[in-house]
C-alpha cells in the first residue's frame, strides 16, 4: 500500500505560553482550555459562558482556585455572553483561545473581524455549516503513490485513496480534527474544514480531504 509521507501530528489549537491569553469557553469547552490556564506563563483572563451552573464543569473550582481572573456567564442568572462588547476592541499581543458550542465559536469570530491576524485559536465539537452546493465530480493525483483518480460527486478524496489502497491517517471525517491535513502541490481547493483560518484557505497549501473538494480541474495532492 502507498503511504503518506511521515509527519508529526499538527495541533490545530495550539497554545502559546509566552503570550497574554484570553479564554473564551462555552459549556463542555472548557475541557482542552483547563490544561492551557495550567501552563500559561502570561497574564490570563477566562470568561466562561453556560446556559446553568450545572452545565458549567469546574466552574466553582476555577473561580475559587484563580480568584480574579475568572468571570462566570450564566444565562438562567441573567449574565448571558455576548462575544460583540467583550471583543470590540482588539488588543494587541493577546490571543483568543475558543471553544464550546458553535454559535459561541461563530459569534466570537464574527466579533474579532477588527482584531490582528492569527489572535484567535479555536477548537470545534462540530463542523462549520457550509453553503449548499452542487457537487460535481473531479480528478485527483497523488504524487506520491503516482495514481490518478476521479472523485464522484457523492464520495471524499479520503474515501477513494482509501479504496485504492492509499493509507491516511483519519479521525472524524467531517473536517474539525485536522488528521487527514494534506499538502496541495498543484490546484485550488474548495474548502469546507473548520479548522484552517481564512487567510490559511486562500493560501491554498493544505486541505482537509475527508470534506474538501476542488474548486474547479484537477488537484495534485502529496500522497
Amino acid at each position: 500500500m502507498a503511504a503518506r509521507s511521515a509527519h508529526r501530528p499538527v495541533s490545530h489549537f495550539e497554545f502559546r505560553p509566552e503570550v497574554p491569553a484570553l479564554f473564551v469557553a462555552g459549556g463542555i469547552g472548557i475541557t482542552p482550555i483547563l490544561p492551557m490556564i495550567e501552563a500559561s506563563g502570561t497574564p490570563w483572563r477566562l470568561v466562561y459562558a453556560g446556559r446553568t451552573r450545572a452545565s458549567m464543569p469546574f466552574a466553582d473550582e476555577l473561580v475559587r482556585t484563580h480568584p480574579g481572573k475568572v468571570e462566570l456567564r450564566v444565562s438562567a442568572e441573567g449574565a448571558r455572553l455576548d462575544p460583540g462588547p467583550l471583543l470590540d476592541v482588539p488588543v494587541a499581543g493577546t490571543v483568543v483561545y475558543c471553544c464550546g458550542p458553535a454559535g459561541l465559536m461563530d459569534a466570537v469570530e464574527a466579533a474579532m473581524r477588527a482584531w490582528p491576524r492569527d489572535s484567535l485559536q479555536t477548537e470545534r465539537f462540530a463542523p462549520k455549516a457550509v453553503p449548499a452546493t452542487t457537487e460535481v465530480e473531479f480528478e485527483v493525483e497523488l504524487a506520491l503513490s503516482g495514481q490518478t483518480f476521479s472523485v464522484p460527486p457523492d464520495r471524499s478524496i479520503l474515501d477513494v485513496a482509501g479504496d485504492a489502497g492509499v493509507l491516511v491517517l483519519s479521525s472524524c471525517r467531517e473536517g474539525t480534527c485536522g488528521t487527514c491535513e494534506t499538502a496541495i502541490l498543484d490546484g485550488a481547493a474548495e474548502h469546507r474544514d473548520s479548522i484552517l483560518s481564512e487567510d490559511e484557505q486562500a493560501a491554498n497549501r493544505t486541505m482537509m480531504i475527508c470534506v474538501s473538494r476542488s474548486r474547479g480541474g484537477k488537484l495534485v495532492l502529496d500522497l
